[in-house]
């Protein structure tokens, strides 16, 4: 993946792709936008809403129609659509390349492919992958980890026991995502967090240094991404500070326009931080599946005094 987008050279390899003809920008052309266009429209001329920069595919349809054309009118839908700089063209289900096609594509040095999957599978694959590789992205401190299926994110001060709760955490079962640097991905409307390439494994722990949790504890502790189902702060107990000790009120936190449930969780010696935080995410799950302990309480609490204060009269 580059910063900006996804090289066709870099498909090629991760899709099996067929090389049929290399254009000038092999080596260089970005696919951007996630989406790819099969260019019937293109082939009758119009190309008033036609975008160059996508992927551009043929399936059957396209070929079963260009076969009904003169080698002379196939070579000038070629020509048109090898006139706008498209990334490549992507010949589906293993079908014959005309030698229009080859002959245009080489005299316009565009990028010429060919797929032996059918054009509804490459298209939905292609699609999908680039969904997760164009998606907008942004860098969070803290730790992710999966517990027991709950994607969660503990935030806070350099120093206040991030990695250590994760690491306690880990031993009881859950598995580490990232630590220190987070990278989340907005996908559809999910976040899934991920672990940049070079400290994706690693976690540091103050004392002890850079640990390998896969080496450590196994493939078992380790997960390559997951979705943010919660955010967890950690900060320093404030006396000072009012903390909510029912819960009845949701908190949240947007990041990239995903709203995303939070708690806040005060730090001081004797608490077990990663038991609170093993908790919270159980607890997030019920809450999303509908139960919520804390309204529970309180509506058990109300109709007690109102069964109270009818005896009294």
């Amino acid at each position: 993946m580059q910063e900006h987008g996804l090289k066709i050279s870099e498909l090629v390899t991760l899709f099996g792709l067929e090389v049929l003809n290399k254009g000038a920008d092999y080596d260089t052309a970005l696919l951007t936008i996630t989406d790819v266009n099969r260019p019937g429209l293109q082939f009758h001329s119009f190309y008033d809403y036609f975008d160059p920069r996508r992927l551009q595919v043929l399936g059957k349809a396209e070929i079963t129609y260009l076969k009904g054309l003169t080698p002379e009118q196939r070579r000038k839908c070629f020509d048109d659509l090898f006139l706008y700089d498209i990334p490549a063209l992507v010949i589906s289900r293993g079908l014959d390349c005309f030698p229009e096609c080859l002959e245009s594509a080489q005299v316009h040095e565009r990028t010429l492919l060919r797929t032996e999957e059918t054009t509804v599978d490459f298209t939905s694959h292609t699609i999908e992958y680039l969904n997760r590789v164009l998606a907008p992205c942004v860098t969070r401190h803290g730790v992710l980890l999966d517990i027991s299926g709950e994607g969660v994110m503990i935030t806070g001060d350099s120093g206040i026991g991030k990695s250590e709760s994760a690491i306690e955490l880990i031993m009881r079962g859950h598995r580490l995502v990232a630590d220190d640097a987070v990278e989340l991905r907005r996908i559809s409307n999910q976040l899934i967090g991920s672990a940049p390439e070079v400290i994706r494994h690693y976690i540091e722990l103050r004392g002890i240094g850079v640990i390998d949790v896969r080496q450590l504890f196994g493939m078992r502790a380790i997960m390559e991404e997951c979705q943010l189902d919660l955010v967890v702060q950690f900060e320093q107990w404030d006396e000072t500070k009012f903390y909510d000790r029912l819960g009845i009120e949701d908190h949240h936190i947007e990041i990239m326009g995903v709203e995303i449930p939070c708690v806040t969780i005060p730090v001081r010696p004797g608490r077990n931080l990663a038991s609170i935080v093993e908790v919270a995410a159980m607890n997030n799950r019920h809450r999303r599946y509908g139960f919520n302990a804390a309204q529970e309480l309180a509506q058990r609490v109300d109709l007690r005094a109102d069964l109270g204060s009818r005896k009294s009269k």
